[in-house]
């Protein structure tokens, strides 16, 4: 006999979806969540400690009176912690806390089935028993193996007016004439499909002509490659906390791309959804481009995906005068950025801004990540930070911008522990939260928390509607209004996972989490135009839309040769997709400080990219310091050049504002990235693909990153046209490839011969 006992004291636990982790299985899942036909199930469920037995009731019906029953025995799973520690990114405080959360569910027991069969129905559930003799089961959980079939949707393909091209399962159709190479060209006859189980479709796909000299960039910031032919991937908003190059993920996705042509006709594409997508891009076969598209689980489902036919320049400008462009936004964003992880109180602030002036490195804007209590962000903690306002008020007459760090995010008593007491603003912050319908909901109409690894449990407000957007915001106007503090960093935008969490737009989280990061920075951006201040927020999570909302940023990053190369890919392909304001944590920000030779080729990089900064990780304050201050870098490392050479740097950077401001009015006004790979201005020169990590810093500068150590010169390719060395004056005719001086204060940059007179003395000797 089953005992059925209560919450409290049940001994099992499976969650069909888990929780939702978009490249990890639960130990509770069952994976597939929504098996294919043909394919085996992974059932898992998480245990007591004290389980000894735990079997599987499973039952396939063939029809309504025809019926199988299977006993399986699950057996334990193996949770490797170190495993868990390398896939969060490896060394640092983060890592750990990402790894300890990836083995917390230690109880996990699986077992894999007999591949499913189209036609049935399945039900399952699961027994367990202790060493105590207590026994315990689970509900009923069913399901219908999903067939890929044609004919259960319709696909739109919307080019160029008037043309549109659609597939409804029995080949393309067109409303009117196209021009040759036009959308319904591109769909592949028969490649349409549609994944239904039960009557209701889940997923759509279909495929795209790729010819033989087509180059594929885009599909929002990524730190893998520029040029994604031969690769897969997919669009979700994910935090991979360092290496995401290494695993292909990203904070910033957008099922955005260019198909960049060698023969001139080019194209682009914008998958019309904000849930999941997934891409073969000539992976599998080599002339397909594959694309995989999350639905919403109706009979009657649609998608939707925009064509665009041109240029580089003007797919791009097509795609963001539907999406959005980026609003211009003061020259003083284009200054040194400067900040610390470490700088947690009013004192470091201030030593640090006075060691930039002694030592004469021009610093435009200091950004305080850990100036909060930790429970509301919302307020300075008095002990640390005794005058906020004429800390402010000192920084700007210096001519130091002040940003503060922020999280979508209000800690709970899973972190706060029982010690805070209750009548603790943030627990009164948190009742109202809820109490005034202000949170991200479950399915079930119950608060969201957090399922992440950072910030475990906190409830998280639903920023898709102005009510709740305006609610968070107000609680921190004062920072804006009385201190006069002139931005913020909308960090961490990655925390909605759940396909069915409930926005008060009316979005499900299938649709609506890809869009949380994008109403984030919207929110502090309104905060700040409302008191009359520019909208700079400072961003690493974002989705198609982001292009109108502030800075963005590469995320967090090892301070390692690997993942400079990754943050140069990541500023072009971002780019591409219409970032405008993008910059990085030079020479990474995680794990002890970087070597010279590697921090001030970051530093010569960063000089020439559209935001200049660097940052550092919390390490709890353990000595050696791991500040990524020239200074500090000098002293640890003992190389008496990088102080001298990263002056040189921040000087340049104040010459070059008035440029680079000049190249992002122009960028926004007509579509063209600021930083861009060659593929842009030259997309019928093949040579260029032989050099991915050149960009282009607007019209007029040619960037060579020297991404290697030991290196003395470089071998680049220069476009057709006249560029001249900035550093030496020397004239070098295009297109070919040339070997470029590369001392370490001079990382090479060419400039167009014909804008040469106006920059030259940007460039003169100081």
């Amino acid at each position: 006999m089953t005992t059925t006992i209560n919450d409290s004291e049940q001994l099992l636990r499976h969650r069909p979806h888990g929780v939702e982790h978009p490249y990890a299985v639960s130990p509770d899942q069952r994976n597939p969540v929504l098996p294919e036909a043909g394919q085996p199930v992974r059932l898992g469920v998480v245990a007591d400690p004290g389980v000894t037995d735990v079997t599987c009731e499973w039952v396939r019906w063939h029809g309504p009176d025809e019926a199988s029953s299977t006993v399986l025995t699950l057996s334990r799973a193996v949770t490797d912690g170190a495993d868990a520690a390398a896939l969060a990114g490896g060394e640092g405080h983060l890592a750990e806390a990402q790894a300890e959360a990836s083995t917390a569910d230690g109880g996990g027991w699986e077992v894999v089935t007999e591949p499913v069969v189209a036609g049935a129905s399945y039900r399952y559930r699961f027994h367990a028993v202790a060493d105590d003799g207590r026994k315990d089961s689970t509900g009923w959980f069913e399901f219908v193996p999903a067939r890929w079939v044609q004919g259960a949707g319709m696909l739109t393909l919307d080019a160029a007016q008037p043309h549109t091209a659609r597939e409804d399962g029995n080949g393309p159709s067109t409303d009117g004439p196209h021009p040759a190479g036009g959308a319904a060209e591109r769909l592949i006859d028969g490649s349409v499909e549609w994944l239904v189980a039960d009557g209701t479709v889940h997923r759509a796909r279909f495929a795209l002509r790729l010819k033989p000299d087509e180059h594929v960039v885009g599909f929002g910031e990524r730190f893998d490659a520029v040029d994604q032919r031969g690769r897969t991937l997919d669009a979700v908003v994910f935090e991979q906390y360092k290496a995401q190059g290494r695993h292909g993920r990203t904070y910033l996705p957008m099922p955005f791309a260019h198909v960049v042509s060698e023969s001139g006709s080019g194209w682009g594409f914008h998958v019309r959804t904000s849930r999941r997508t997934w891409f073969d891009v000539g992976a599998a076969t080599p002339e397909r481009l594959v694309v995989e598209v999350a639905l919403g689980g109706t009979a009657d489902e649609s998608v939707e995906v925009g064509m665009y036919h041109g240029s580089p320049s003007e797919v791009l400008a097509a795609f963001t005068d539907e999406v959005g462009r980026a609003e211009e936004l003061p020259s003083w964003v284009f200054r040194l950025w400067a900040s610390g992880n470490e700088w947690n109180t009013q004192r470091i602030v201030m030593e640090r801004m006075d060691s930039h002036r002694d030592l004469d490195i021009p610093v435009g804007v200091v950004v305080i990540e850990a100036w909060s209590d930790e429970q509301t962000f919302a307020v300075f903690g008095e002990d640390v930070w005794p005058d906020p306002k004429a800390m402010v008020d000192e920084l700007h007459d210096r001519g130091i911008k002040v940003i503060l760090w922020q999280i979508p995010l209000l800690k709970t008593r899973h972190e706060l522990g029982a010690d805070v007491p209750d009548d603790a603003p943030v627990i009164a912050y948190g009742e109202e939260l809820v109490r005034d319908g202000h949170a991200v909901l479950e399915a079930d109409g119950t608060p969201y928390h957090n399922r992440g690894w950072w910030f475990p449990q906190s409830l998280m407000p639903d920023l898709s509607v102005q009510r709740t957007r305006d609610w968070w915001t107000d609680k921190r106007r004062y920072l804006v209004r009385d201190l006069g503090v002139d931005g913020f960093k909308t960090d961490g935008g990655e925390h909605a996972w759940g396909h069915d969490l409930r926005y008060a737009d009316g979005r499900r989280g299938d649709e609506g989490n890809n869009l949380y990061p994008v109403h984030y920075a919207r929110a502090y951006g309104d905060l700040l135009r409302s008191e009359g201040k520019a909208p700079v927020t400072f961003s690493r999570a974002g989705f198609t839309g982001s292009q109108a909302h502030g800075v963005f940023w590469a995320g967090d990053e090892d301070s390692t040769w690997e993942a400079f190369r990754s943050s140069v890919i990541a500023g072009i392909t971002a780019s591409a997709c219409g970032i405008v304001y993008w910059g990085w944590d030079l020479a990474g920000f995680s794990g002890d400080v970087p070597d010279p030779e590697l921090y001030l080729r970051a530093a010569g990089a960063a000089c020439f990219m559209p935001i200049m900064q660097y940052h550092s990780e919390f390490h709890h304050h353990e000595p050696p310091l791991r500040d990524r201050t020239p200074w500090n870098v000098a002293e640890r490392t003992g190389d008496q050049r990088v102080v001298p050479v990263f002056r040189r740097f921040a000087h340049l950077r104040e010459r070059m504002v008035d440029y680079l401001a000049e190249q992002a009015r122009i960028a926004i006004d007509d579509g063209r990235p600021l930083m861009r790979g060659l593929f842009v201005d030259h997309p019928r020169d093949p040579a260029v693909w032989r050099y991915p990590l050149q960009f282009q810093l607007g019209d007029s500068l040619l960037v060579v990153p020297v991404v290697e150590p030991g290196v003395e010169d470089v071998v680049a390719y220069l476009p057709e046209g006249e560029w001249v060395d900035v550093w030496r004056d020397v004239r070098h005719t295009g297109a070919a490839e040339v070997t470029l001086p590369a001392p370490i204060d001079q990382p090479p940059v060419l400039c167009r011969a014909e804008h040469w007179p106006a920059l030259k003395e940007v460039f003169a000797p100081e």
